[in-house]
C-alpha cells in the first residue's frame, strides 16, 4: 500500500482525498516507478477542484509530472535504479499520475533524468519549464532572435511564464513580463525581465491591429489577451501559444496574419514526440540557470496538495509548486 491522492466521482459528485492505494490498482504499463518528487500545476488544480473536466476516467490520481526511480521494467530502455522524468501523455487525466508514491506507465512516455540536475530540480522545471523551452524553441524556429526586439511573456509570474522569462533573458532577449499582479514586479525583474506590463494593457477591446510593439511572445492566456498580443506584433513576429488561462476563445481577426505576416505557433507539451521532448530537456539541463530555481519554486507536502489547489485558480501561486513525495530517493 502507498499514499496517493485519489479523485473519484459518483452520481455526478466529485470527491478527492489523500488515501492508501495498492500496487494491484496501478494501471497498465511496462515500467513501475517509485515517485520521489511531483508537482502541482494549473491543470492539476483544475482536476482536484473539479473546476474543469480534466479527469476523464475515475478513480484518478492527478499529477501531470513526476520524477522517480525505476523499480521494475519490461521496457528495453530502462532498468531498475534508473532515474526518470515524466511530463504529460494524459497522465493525471486518463492514466494515474504523479501525486502518489508509485506510478506505472509506458516506458515510451519517460525521459531519462539529464546529467547535471537532480530529481527535485527536474520538478522545479516540470511541465511548465519544459513547455517554456518548447515555446522559446518555437520562436527561434520562426526566426525570432535577440536582435528582433522586445518579447512579451503573458502570465509571467506563473510557472511557464517564470521559466520562459529566465530562458529568454539568458539567451539575450529583452523580455516584457505581463502580469496581473503588480506586486510581483521585483520578482520578475529578478528573473531577467526588462520591463513589467500590467495585464490590463492587453485585456481591453481587441482592435484588428494595434501599434507594433513586440517581436515575439509566449502566451499562456488565450482569449482577449492573446488576441491583443497578436494585434501588437511587429511585422514577421511570432507568438508561441501554449495555454488558455484566460479562456479558450480567440476574438481576433486575420489582420495580423495577412497584413503583418505574423505567425501563431501552437505549442503542445502533452503529446510532444519523444525526440523533441528529450531535446528540450537536454537544453534545459545545459542552459537554465538552476540557481534561480530556488526563487521559482515552493514545496507543498502531499498532505497539503488538496488545500493548495484552489489557490492556483485564485491567482495566489507564484512560479512552481513542487511536492516531495519520497524525497529520500534523491
Amino acid at each position: 500500500m502507498f499514499d496517493a491522492i485519489v479523485i473519484d466521482k459518483s452520481d455526478d459528485k466529485q470527491t478527492v482525498s489523500l488515501t492508501q492505494a495498492g500496487a494491484d490498482q496501478l494501471p497498465e504499463g511496462d515500467v513501475t516507478v517509485d515517485v520521489a518528487w511531483s508537482t502541482l500545476n494549473y491543470k492539476d488544480a483544475l482536476a482536484i477542484t473539479g473546476s474543469a473536466p480534466v479527469v476523464r476516467k475515475f478513480p484518478m490520481v492527478p499529477g501531470i509530472d513526476f520524477a522517480g526511480v525505476v523499480t521494475d521494467s519490461q521496457h528495453p530502455d530502462y532498468t531498475p535504479g534508473d532515474k526518470v522524468i515524466l511530463n504529460g501523455w494524459g497522465v493525471g487525466e486518463t492514466h494515474w499520475g504523479g501525486l502518489a508514491k508509485q506510478a506505472r506507465v509506458k516506458g515510451d512516455w519517460l525521459v531519462p533524468l539529464p546529467d547535471g540536475i537532480s530529481m527535485r530540480q527536474a520538478m522545479e522545471i516540470g511541465t511548465a519549464g519544459y513547455t517554456a523551452m518548447l515555446c522559446v524553441q518555437a520562436l527561434e524556429a520562426n526566426g525570432v532572435t535577440p536582435d528582433s526586439g522586445l518579447i512579451a511573456v503573458t502570465g509571467a509570474a506563473g510557472g511557464v511564464g517564470s521559466v520562459a522569462t529566465v530562458l529568454l533573458a539568458n539567451r539575450g532577449y529583452k523580455v516584457a513580463a505581463i502580469t496581473g499582479r503588480a506586486s510581483e514586479a521585483d520578482y520578475l525583474k529578478g528573473l531577467g525581465a526588462s520591463e513589467v506590463i500590467d495585464r490590463e494593457d492587453l485585456s481591453g477591446k481587441v482592435r484588428p491591429l494595434n501599434k507594433e510593439r513586440f517581436a515575439g511572445g509566449v502566451d499562456v492566456a488565450g482569449s482577449t489577451v492573446l488576441a491583443n498580443l497578436l494585434s501588437m506584433m511587429q511585422y514577421g513576429g511570432t507568438v508561441a501559444a501554449c495555454g488558455l488561462a484566460a479562456g479558450m476563445d480567440l476574438p481576433s481577426s486575420v489582420a495580423p496574419f495577412i497584413l503583418r505576416g505574423v505567425t501563431l505557433a501552437g505549442v503542445d507539451s502533452v503529446m510532444c514526440p519523444a525526440k523533441k521532448r528529450r531535446a528540450a530537456w537536454d537544453a534545459l539541463a545545459k542552459e537554465l540557470d538552476l540557481s534561480k530555481l530556488g526563487g521559482l519554486a515552493v514545496e507543498v507536502p502531499l498532505s497539503e496538495v488538496i488545500a493548495t489547489a484552489p489557490k492556483f485558480l485564485d491567482g495566489q501561486i507564484r512560479g512552481r509548486v513542487v511536492v516531495p513525495v519520497a524525497p529520500e530517493l534523491g
